[in-house]
């Protein structure tokens, strides 16, 4: 088939990648298409796999071989033709942690304009010659805070953590971050015998003597007398050596190769600002520099809207014909006159995405995944691309409906400018919105692959089969509210923390409680910040990371934490950072799987024991390619890439541990399986049964045992986590908390997942999410709306009470739209007769 410029569609022949099932299919040019379906069911294999794959593969074929070395390839997909298809640029929801380096200002490269903007038309103080760019990022050698190496903090301990109970002695304990044992006791000698009291509380030592025992850098070696020591019968003099205990702490964390002794002695750390950068990152020359009276850290610590009134004076010299080509401080050349009107135009953009409040220093750790979303598709609003196919995942994902509108005009702003929008996309609203849609399904997995319909939004009405049909025009069933009145609250008052300031607000128990507001409105902050780290401390337990230990949240007063036995998070991070990490591994069925396998009579006859089928363990793995299942394949003027290991083909385990056999099956043949196809065979063994019974309760059927974590989105890793969870048999009262559970969930998902979070509350159990989803929201018990907008202009409680009680509130973005899908859902109950 060989394409006609008339015919304005992209043509699919064949595609089989991952579960597709041979498709065929045609899409049309320069209009929105939508591509839905349950999680698993293939939409992504034909959006990403299949047609941006190709259209890269089509690029790389023009580009000299030597330099598609530089580019990162994706593979050649599976498919026997494409025709019509226009270049593509994928916007893909990023996976695994973001890095502490990365800023608002890095993800839509503003920062680099700005770093240009005052290297060449900044204000030097007498006598500094003018610098690079690159002496304004921190992220450089260049221009890199020699103390804190451009981070802009400096770790280090402190005496509280140190200390935690200062009426304590020194033989009595007072210093935690000593270690215990035999070196604890021999750190107690050395103080006793250098002349310091032991047996006084450590609030009455001297300054001098606190000090010395927690900070010095000094070692002294003296003799220890163990005369009169209850143990001195059996106990000798010997030469005991000092450590501080922040010296101790530090050796700690760079020598151990113990996870739970740097653990332990992360808890002793906090993060402050670093005192010779003031936290900028940035040496102290390039803080000299001003463009109009603010340094360049002034001008990251800006919101977007205000930097952007900051330069547009200089911007519009254009237009005035003012613009001198030698100014005596650069901040009226050419040069500042092109390079800030650059920077006020870019950032409109991100204006206009609801994104005014965020500053260009923000972290990028801290963003919510709308944000991060938004961010990038302003980047590539700003390319001016005319006659490609943007393939989006999930624009919607994390986005308030308040936030989704402006999304929607920016999309809109694509498609007229002549550009083809390929979206997968669960959010039924923009579904409605779409100029074509292409279903995949029915299911997930094997279950799915197929194109059920592919044309107007309209037509899918009449495919009964289609999951998505049946909730787009509301014959699917819609959960509930469950009407559960509160048996008690969580009163916290005075909460500041990020832009929570002075914050008071009051969490029911017992009953699923939903946060909302639009994006930066302070949802994220209170339920996985504050509420996790208070009901954390008050439970005594240890931080899952060094970022949580240095977490600072002010609270004037907080009761009702006593209710809770149990804290349990679970959010969209990871499960593994390795393709090591699976859902095998992670949720624990692996474990009984291998004690399955090491039990069959030929696997005892040849003392095979469970670590014999772990593909991390020597004596069971494939040595070729250690377990990974891969080798590694260098191409000469090709980017290297992976094949399936030679030897064991993939199955990751030598010949010998592969001839055990369970049922006609392999280690190698069960990490193959689906959940729902090992729910089957694993069936008579009840560890394995229960968590596999678990995963497919909260829509986890479709992936396979051995799927790779770094395969996973986040959504399926937080679901992977609840499933975790659930197939714990606990008692006393939890606190879940989860954090936009339903991002990235199909509607009939959703109805999975609330059904067993629901379930948690009939427990006795307390559970608050972060929700955007308005089905789920309008399914809580309670529902705590803050806002009224992002940024500084959030951090407030504009509403609480039911949804309906929400609903009604004449403040806050949430209300109209809580009010129109409530309204929505009794006009369904009523056309079905309930």
């Amino acid at each position: 088939m060989h394409s006609d410029p008339t015919d304005h569609f992209v043509h699919v022949r064949g595609a089989a990648e991952h579960n597709l099932k041979t498709v065929d299919v045609d899409l049309p040019r320069d209009a929105m298409v939508a591509f839905t379906g349950v999680s698993g069911s293939g939409k992504s294999s034909l959006a990403f796999g299949t047609l941006y794959a190709e259209a890269q593969r089509r690029y790389f074929e023009s580009v000299a071989p030597y330099a598609r070395r530089l580019l990162q390839q994706v593979g050649a997909p599976h498919v026997r033709e494409v025709t019509g298809l226009p270049p593509a640029v994928a916007l893909q929801q990023r996976r695994g942690a973001p890095s502490s380096r990365s800023t608002v200002g890095t993800l839509t490269t503003l920062s680099n304009l700005l770093r240009m903007l005052y290297s060449r038309a900044g204000r030097y103080p007498e006598g500094l010659q003018r610098l690079e760019a690159e002496a304004f990022s921190p992220n450089t050698a260049a221009g890199a805070c020699p103390e804190c190496h451009g981070l802009g903090e400096a770790h280090d301990v402190a005496e509280d953590l140190l200390v935690p109970d200062p009426s304590l002695t020194v033989r009595e304990g007072a210093i935690a971050a000593w270690p215990g044992a035999w070196q604890g006791k021999n750190l107690v000698r050395v103080t006793r015998t250098v002349g310091i009291d032991i047996d006084v509380p450590w609030r009455d030592l001297p300054k001098k003597d606190r000090d010395w025992l927690l900070y010095t850098d000094e070692q002294p070696r003296v003799l220890i007398d163990r005369k009169g020591e209850p143990d001195d019968s059996t106990g000798r003099d010997y030469f005991g050596t000092f450590w501080s205990a922040r010296k101790h702490i530090r050796h700690t964390l760079a020598d151990t190769k113990s996870q739970m002794m740097r653990d332990k002695a992360l808890r002793f750390v906090r993060s402050v600002r670093c005192p010779a950068c003031g936290g900028t990152g940035l040496r102290a020359d390039a803080l000299t520099v001003t463009f109009r009276g603010l340094s360049i850290a002034e001008a990251n610590a800006l919101s977007l809207t205000d930097l952007s009134a900051h330069l547009r004076p200089v911007a519009e010299l254009t237009e005035a014909g003012a613009a001198t080509s030698s100014a005596t401080s650069g901040e009226a050349t050419e040069v500042a006159v092109r390079l800030s009107a650059d920077l006020v135009e870019r950032i409109a953009v991100l204006l206009d995405l609801g994104l005014g409040y965020l500053s260009l220093g923000r972290r990028s750790t801290t963003l919510s995944p709308g944000e991060a979303q938004r961010l990038r598709i302003a980047t590539q609003l700003r390319s001016g691309l005319f006659g490609v196919v943007y393939v989006l995942d999930e624009p919607s994902a994390g986005l308030h409906p308040a936030d989704a509108e402006p999304l929607l005009d920016v999309l809109d702003a694509l498609k007229r400018s002549g550009n083809s929008l390929f979206v997968v996309e669960h959010d039924l609203d923009i579904v409605r919105r779409a100029d074509w849609v292409v279903d995949i399904g029915p299911g997930a997995g094997e279950q799915g692959g197929q194109v059920l319909y592919s044309g107007p939004v309209e037509g899918l009405e009449q495919v009964t089969e289609s999951v998505t049909s049946a909730h787009l025009f509301g014959r699917a069933d819609v959960m509930q509210p469950h009407g559960r009145s509160p048996k008690g609250w969580l009163h916290l008052r005075g909460v500041s923390r990020h832009n929570l300031d002075g914050l008071s607000v009051d969490v029911p128990l017992c009953v699923l409680t939903a946060v909302t507001g639009v994006s930066g409105s302070g949802k994220s902050t209170l339920v996985t910040q504050v509420l996790a780290e208070l009901v954390r401390r008050h439970l005594g337990q240890a931080p899952e990371d060094a970022e949580e230990s240095e977490l600072e949240i002010d609270v004037d007063d907080a009761t009702g934490l006593e209710s809770f036995d149990r804290l349990v998070r679970v959010d969209q991070r990871p499960i593994g950072r390795t393709p090591r990490s699976n859902l095998a591994t992670y949720t624990g069925l692996f474990d009984a799987v291998r004690r399955l396998y090491a039990a069959t009579p030929e696997a005892r006859e040849r003392g095979y024991g469970p670590g014999r089928f772990s593909f991390n363990v020597a004596e069971g793995r494939c040595e070729t390619c250690q377990g990974e299942g891969f080798v590694s394949v260098e191409l000469l003027f090709l980017p290297g890439t992976y094949a399936p290991c030679p030897t064991c083909h993939g199955a990751r385990y030598n010949a010998e541990t592969l001839e055990i056999t369970y049922d006609g099956k392999s280690i190698a043949d069960v990490l193959g399986l689906t959940v729902d196809e090992a729910a089957d065979f694993l069936a008579e063994v009840p560890a394995a049964a229960r968590s596999l019974l678990t995963l497919r309760e909260v829509g986890l059927g479709y992936l396979r045992l051995g799927q790779p974590a770094t395969e996973l989105s986040g959504g399926e890793a937080q679901r992977i986590k609840l499933a975790t969870e659930l197939q714990r048999a606990r008692r006393g009262h939890a606190l879940y908390l989860l954090d936009e559970p339903t991002s990235g969930l199909h509607a009939a998902d959703v109805a999975l997942l609330l059904r067993q979070l629901h379930a948690l509350v009939d427990a006795g159990n307390t559970v608050v999410l972060v929700e955007h989803h308005l089905d789920t929201i309008a399914s809580a018990d309670w529902v705590i709306d803050l806002g009224p907008g992002g940024g500084d202009e959030g951090g407030r409680v504009v509403a609480a009470g039911t949804p309906e009680q929400v609903a009604e509130a004449d403040r806050g973005a949430t209300a109209p739209h809580l009010a129109r899908r409530l309204a929505a859902r009794v006009a369904l109950r009523a056309d079905a007769g309930q």
